[in-house]
């Protein structure tokens, strides 16, 4: 009988057991460890139909639980509230944020994203983005939600292939990047608009080329895709033009390129083809970092203003051949403290140790180079490998003077720009650069003005009253 009752006891201890155990699965274990994360289908939820209608489209993410046990998702929210333009649905729930969210381990919850748009209403933005916010165990974690807001042309991370043309019929919209493909080329006609969001940038491949085709009345627009007023003069709200090693024959004319980090970088050519880069008639400005940054290439430009910018307007670095005609460089980047000249050449780098590229020509001719420093322009050539520049009836604002590069040139006399603060850089009838050029077979000016004989200085020839 005692056996009996050992027995029976030591059943009941182990049933005991068994539904405690039972009960305190890991399923019902919440853990609070504050390293714990969530993982989401998808990082950005992308509504990238191109409306033509008033439309409403649904996108669907997926949240899940990848460790052992139960988490609390403390709040699920949208970025902006109520005000955000996003519509979500939590597990059945409409509803733009909900609280203390159970998820058990290796677990998942539906989220349905909705957004309704009119694409023809060309007050609201070209992008409307906004972020859905997760808090787990003090953990903040984000998905980016972005729809476009507009009917346009977007390119989100795209390799264009063979010859492809843009026209001005709808505008352009980057997200992420776009890259002309090796061997391809991309021609941009008058009138076209370009935006591009936060980062976005467009590269041009070894073999390939753009062409940008604008004229006087209408230019070719690269900037950023916020277009309400905060951003209209904020610099840094794209990346940049990148014209790549082994880019070929690229054309750039009346193009306005604004408000990036760079405006355009070149890298080298392979010497096939000579200029790498002509560019005519067109303004960069506003720029985080360089306007125009050449690396061992050619460019033959006309008629250029650039400037407001918080690195270099015109940066040569080693070496090359470029021929800059009427030019304006206008830097008065007030964003922070500038230390870099607006100009700067050099025939030489650094790679394991110091390595020399011959700057063959750096021809400035008829320029105006000035801006906020005392020191504007820097000649960086070592003599060990060829360096010839020359400043041909130029206004320069520079320390250097008695060297034999500068050819009638005026140093240091405020060329008297009509506004700075404007990035308005005509000269006005009392400037110094009036009537001091010589002819340099740019016969118009870049809005079109008959230079005459006796040029003024710069890409502006003065006109009264205008």
């Amino acid at each position: 009988m005692t056996s009996k009752n050992a027995i029976l006891n030591a059943f009941v201890i182990i049933l005991f057991l068994s539904i405690s155990l039972f009960s305190c699965r890991k399923d019902n274990i919440t853990d609070t460890n504050p390293s714990l994360l969530l993982s989401f289908s998808e990082d950005t939820v992308l509504f990238d139909t191109v409306f033509t209608t008033l439309g409403s489209v649904t996108r669907r993410l997926k949240v899940y639980n990848p460790n052992a046990n139960r988490v609390v998702i403390s709040t699920i929210r949208l970025g902006s509230g109520g005000s955000s333009a996003f519509r979500l649905n939590i597990d059945g729930l409409s509803a733009n944020g909900v609280d203390n969210v159970a998820l058990n381990g290796k677990d998942s919850l539906f989220i349905f994203v909705r957004i309704t748009v009119d694409p023809t209403n060309q007050n609201s933005p070209l992008v409307i983005s906004d972020s859905l916010m997760f808090t787990t165990n003090g953990n903040l974690q984000k998905v980016k939600l972005v729809a476009w807001g507009q009917d346009a042309i977007f390119h989100r991370d795209e390799d264009l292939q063979g010859t492809q043309t843009w026209d001005s019929l709808k505008p352009h919209v980057i997200y992420g990047h776009l890259r002309v493909d090796t061997l391809a080329d991309l021609t941009i006609l008058a009138g076209t608009k370009v935006y591009l969001h936060k980062a976005a940038y467009l590269a041009v491949s070894s073999l390939a080329s753009l062409k940008i085709d604008g004229n006087l009345e209408h230019p070719v627009r690269f900037q950023g895709d916020r277009l309400d007023p905060f951003y209209r003069d904020l610099p840094g709200q794209w990346d940049g033009i990148y014209l790549e090693k082994g880019s070929k024959q690229h054309e750039i004319t009346y193009a306005i390129i604004k408000n990036g980090i760079n405006g355009i970088a070149i890298d080298s050519a392979d010497g096939s083809f000579t200029p790498m880069l002509t560019l005519k008639n067109t303004i960069i400005r506003n720029m985080i970092n360089h306007g125009l940054y050449a690396y061992a290439t050619s460019i033959v430009s006309e008629n250029c203003v650039i400037g407001d910018c918080g690195n270099t307007a015109v940066s040569l670095v080693f070496g090359g051949n470029y021929d800059f005609r009427q030019l304006t460089i206008g830097n008065f980047w007030s964003g922070a403290v500038r230390t870099s000249p607006s100009v700067y050449l050099s025939n030489y780098t650094y790679f394991a140790g110091k390595a020399f590229n011959p700057l063959t020509k750096a021809f400035f001719g008829n320029a105006i180079i000035d801006g906020s420093q005392d020191e504007e322009l820097q000649v960086d050539v070592d003599p060990a490998a060829t360096g010839e520049y020359t400043f041909d009836h130029c206004l320069l604002k520079t320390r250097l003077s008695g060297t034999a590069h500068f050819i009638g040139c005026l140093l240091n006399q405020d060329p008297l720009f009509v506004n700075t603060q404007a990035f308005d850089y005509r000269i006005d009838s009392l400037s110094p650069a009036n009537d001091k050029g010589i002819p340099m077979g740019v016969l118009f000016d870049i809005l079109g003005v008959d230079r005459g004989s006796v040029p003024d200085l710069g890409a502006y020839e003065f006109v009264p009253g205008r």
